[in-house]
């Protein structure tokens, strides 16, 4: 698995999201995610640095972006493709940023009924900062590192 920088117009990036994003509305029971709905044109204007994952055979199968200040990064999104799930893809992306972080202060959202995202953030030292419900009968966790 290489882990490299990418931008959002990376091949497959957009379609990867969708379909990553698409399990998560499963799971949640919610179609309201707004990158589930996002277009390369929306990708392209968020001010995000871009992480790929790559399987040796050079296939995009991951990805996380973040917003950074001098003295936090946001996690804005961890994507991992649907047919590379339970690989600890999503693990390797995060600590990779974690890495990158040094010592800032590290803060994730995902549905409050994502268990296997919480799990991940949980298990890698994350702890749950509240919930909020951006739309009516949609609820995040925050959390922060």
């Amino acid at each position: 698995m290489r882990i490299t920088e990418i931008s959002p117009d990376q091949a497959g990036l957009l379609e990867m999201q969708h379909a990553a994003y698409a399990v998560e509305a499963e799971i949640i029971g919610d179609d309201r995610i707004p990158p589930l709905h996002e277009t390369l044109d929306d990708l392209l204007a968020l001010p995000l640095a871009w992480l790929g994952a790559f399987e040796d055979e050079g296939r995009l199968v991951g990805a996380v972006a973040w917003a950074q200040t001098s003295d936090e990064l946001d996690l804005d999104r961890l994507i991992v493709h649907p047919g590379a799930h339970r690989r600890g893809i999503g693990r390797m992306l995060v600590k990779e940023v974690m890495a990158r972080a040094g010592a800032r202060r590290i803060v994730v959202s995902t549905g409050r009924d994502n268990v296997p995202a919480r799990a991940l953030y949980e298990g890698l030292g994350f702890t749950p900062q509240g919930e909020a419900e951006p739309v009516p009968g949609l609820w995040i966790v925050h959390y922060a590192l």
